[in-house]
């Protein structure tokens, strides 16, 4: 009887495995982190579809300033208005 009790443990247990495994592959199918992706993908000029190596490091320098300036403006307004 408790050889039982523990194969019907071993084989939930391995259900259970292959059911989080299946997840796991299903939800980097659907794309995980798709935001985090497109980001990286914005910021880094891959989106921009050109060869010319210079207009993807200018895309790459303009979106990173404009992102530091995002953030400045958003310190900016914090200290001024809410603090």
């Amino acid at each position: 009887m408790t050889t039982e009790k523990n194969g019907g443990k071993e084989e939930t247990r391995r259900a259970a495995e292959a059911d989080l495994r299946r997840l796991r592959e299903a939800d980097a199918e659907l794309g995980g982190s798709l935001p985090a992706r497109r980001a990286a993908a914005h910021f880094a000029g891959r989106d921009a579809g050109e060869t010319d190596a210079i207009e993807i490091w200018g895309r790459r320098i303009g979106r990173s300033l404009s992102a530091v300036a995002f953030a400045a403006l958003s310190y900016y307004l914090y200290i001024t208005y809410i603090r």
